[in-house]
């Protein structure tokens, strides 16, 4: 055994690693540039002889391009470089039918492009005429494959995309006929695969077309043909069915649908869709059901926590920075206000019915979202709770719902005081509106609504300077705040700023277009600035939008009269006394315009109505008489003056008239009239002259600047005729004159 065994040698002469470094000197390539014999090798056809004695066949790399003949007097050109170059290659026929089957088939391919990118821009035009185009050019295509080749080779994606891409663009363009029979002509061709799944397309144009019966038809076909593997899709056939059942009215059926929605893959839609379906049917322990199932739905977003940096570390910070508002982060945002949305509508609509009252209705469901995820709208329901109570006129409990946001966190604090002083500002309590407008603007001095309300408080004590103040900082704050710059345009028209004004509501023009308010104040503005055209150009824009508005009809008619075109006038006073034949004003211009105009006998018609509006004013029953004398009918007007008479006998003027009108005749009447005038003016004079004595006398008692009150019943003060006269007014105008508009959460 130890035969096999050699033991190393003890010398220390040997290397273990030696002869790693001997090489051959013939592999040597650094001294080949000093190698004489090699050098004329190259040069020379010395290298290319074969050793002494040895004649070695040249077939070993004639496959390489190396021939026998090449060898001989030729110097060393292995790349063949002096045969010159390759010839060109060989142009491709254009002509051929391969080569205009694959331009056709490149430009069917464009257009359909085309027709998507012109769609998702919103030309819809364009995007049917270049899918029509895709169209034509592909049954052309499938013509010419058919000629060059077998029908095997026919291009079905193409034809698919084709007329797949037709029939959306009928859709989209409302030609829902050939859109139908586009997908029919899809569905019906066995060679495509899955091509039933478009039957939802066309049932989604029944729904459209309200056929509800045949889009459930073609709902269900769908349905039937799309594997249970596609879960996401059957879920969203089903919420249409669902809707569609919704529309037809069979709410049990509906029913059926959503619920089977919520118990395999729940959402928000079609959790709100079961709550609406059982408020139709008047369920109210299936309505609480499905509100807490609503409550339930995952919202599958991430926490607001992950967007707070834990540490100072820079480069985290830069990181959450990044992704706080980004695409992502917006989404969650817009599924978080959808998912809020959905609960706050559900709420109102079942709290008023799932209880005996709609108080204890609000106050279960504020215990359910409170046990759940979204907390924090517990708060806004019952805020709504008080916005109910004030549509029911019930102000004390509103104003009492709102005390309890006092002491809660500033946000709901603020929107809670903003509602109260919005509150007592309805009911003219300015000091305890200005009150609960500071508390909302301490709250939160960024909430625009709590301005603006203490800027309507600032208003109505007059102090106009201020209140612009506020309404400016109101908009610093929220730009979109139309409240705020539609009372501070009023607050300059106060100030008689009116450029200032006119910028405030032109701005606002820009962003409500057909505000009737804001058209309105700009015509009222030019009229202020005695621009008569532009006030008219405005005022017709405004009749755009309000077409039956009997003020706005006047307000034209009185500017074309300022101008002295009586005909335009008369057309809008005419106008204005159809929609709302009681205002008093209309009623005296067209009254007197018939007086002007010789047609004595149709005045008498709107005075005969004035008199009716206003029993107590003397003067309307004397122009119906004064139409009837001026018209000739003496008869008439003597009866319409002596039932003036009987009514006002102190009126000087209806004497005088059937003094003459008795004399005119010739009644014996004529004599007690008369003598009534003359013992009437007779009255008229004692009395002058006793308040002419009694100034006198007041003269020589008072005082020079005794600042006396006047009297009860003089000119301008409370008591006087002119302060409590009543004139009717249209009820459909009076946003356009009410001026502040407040504003609540």
């Amino acid at each position: 055994m130890m035969q096999n065994v050699h033991l190393a040698p003890d010398t220390d002469e040997d290397d273990l690693y030696s002869g790693y470094n001997d090489h051959n000197p013939t592999y040597d390539t650094e001294e080949l540039e000093n190698d004489t014999a090699f050098q004329q090798a190259v040069r020379t056809s010395h290298g290319r002889r074969p050793p002494d004695g040895v004649t070695r066949p040249m077939t070993a790399v004639r496959a390489a391009g190396f021939t026998k003949a090449a060898l001989r007097g030729s110097a060393l050109d292995p790349l063949g470089q002096a045969r010159g170059p390759a010839p060109p290659l060989e142009a491709r026929s254009e002509d051929s039918p391969e080569e205009k089957i694959r331009q056709l088939e490149k430009k069917v391919n464009e257009l359909v492009e085309e027709s998507c990118v012109a769609s998702s821009c919103g030309d819809l035009k364009l995007a049917l005429e270049k899918a029509k185009d895709a169209g034509r050019k592909e049954r052309v295509l499938v013509r010419q494959r058919e000629q060059v080749a077998s029908p095997e080779n026919i291009n079905l994606d193409l034809t698919y995309s084709v007329l797949f891409t037709l029939a959306s663009q009928y859709s989209a363009n409302e030609m829902y006929a050939e859109a139908l029979n586009t997908y029919q002509v899809i569905v019906k061709n066995k060679m495509f695969s899955n091509a039933g799944r478009l039957k939802v397309n066309m049932g989604n144009i029944y729904l459209k077309q309200r056929n509800y019966s045949k889009a459930i038809k073609f709902y269900r076909m769908a349905l039937d043909q799309i594997p249970s593997v596609h879960k996401e899709m059957r879920i969203k056939i089903m919420q249409n069915i669902g809707v569609t059942f919704i529309k037809t009215g069979q709410y049990s059926d509906a029913v059926n649908s959503f619920e089977h929605i919520m118990s395999t893959a729940p959402n928000l839609k079609a959790g709100f869709n079961l709550i609406l379906s059982y408020f139709a049917l008047g369920d109210r322990e299936k309505m609480k059901k499905a509100f807490q199932k609503l409550i339930a739905v995952a919202l599958e977003i991430d926490e607001d926590d992950k967007y707070v940096s834990p540490s100072d570390d820079p480069h985290t910070n830069l990181v959450i920075e990044a992704i706080k508002n980004d695409h992502l982060r917006q989404m969650e945002r817009e599924r978080k206000a959808m998912a809020e949305k959905y609960i706050m509508t559900a709420a109102k609509l079942i709290a008023p019915v799932i209880e005996t009252s709609f108080a204890v209705g609000y106050d279960w469901c504020v215990e359910v979202v409170k046990a759940s995820p979204y907390v924090e709208l517990a708060n806004d329901l019952e805020i709504n709770k008080a916005v109910t109570y004030l549509k029911q006129k019930d102000f004390h409990q509103a104003a009492e719902t709102l005390k309890m946001f006092e002491k809660k966190d500033s946000r709901v604090k603020s929107a809670a005081a903003t509602n109260l002083s919005f509150l007592y500002y309805l009911e003219n309590e300015f000091a305890q509106a200005s009150s609960y407008a500071d508390l909302a603007v301490n709250s939160d001095r960024y909430n625009p609504s709590a301005l603006t309300n203490k800027g309507n408080t600032v208003f109505a004590n007059g102090d106009y300077e201020k209140a612009a103040e506020f309404y400016k900082e109101a908009l610093r704050n929220d730009s979109s705040c139309t409240e705020a710059l539609y009372n501070i345009g009023l607050t300059y028209k106060k100030l008689n700023r009116l450029d200032e004004a006119l910028d405030c509501f032109l701005k606002l023009h820009a962003i409500l277009r057909n505000s009737a308010h804001v058209l309105y104040q700009i015509a009222n503005i030019y009229e202020l600035m005695e621009d008569p055209g532009q006030a008219v150009e405005w005022l017709m824009q405004l009749l755009s939008v309000v077409p039956t508005d009997s003020r706005v009809l006047s307000k034209l008619g009185g500017l074309y009269d300022s101008e002295g075109d009586k005909s335009q006038a008369f057309q809008y006073y005419y106008e204005s006394y159809r929609y709302f034949p009681s205002s008093i004003d209309v009623i005296e211009w067209l009254g007197a315009y018939y007086v002007d105009t010789q047609f004595c006998e149709k005045a008498i018609q709107y005075f005969e109505r004035a008199s009716l509006i206003q029993p107590t004013q003397v003067k309307w029953q004397l122009m119906v008489a004064s139409c009837f004398r001026r018209s000739g009918n003496y008869q008439k007007a003597l009866d319409t003056y002596k039932d003036i008479h009987r009514k006002f006998p102190e009126n000087a003027e209806c004497l005088r008239f059937l003094v003459r009108l008795c004399t005119d005749i010739g009644l014996k009447e004529v004599q007690e009239y008369a003598a009534k005038l003359k013992r009437l003016e007779k009255m008229k004079e004692i009395r002058e002259q006793r308040v002419r004595s009694g100034r006198d006398g007041s003269r020589r008692d008072g005082s020079a600047g005794s600042g006396e009150c006047p009297t009860p019943g003089g000119p301008g003060s409370p008591g006087s005729y002119k302060h409590h006269e009543v004139v009717a007014k249209h009820p459909a105008c009076w946003f356009y004159t009410q001026g502040i508009l407040a504003r609540a959460n």
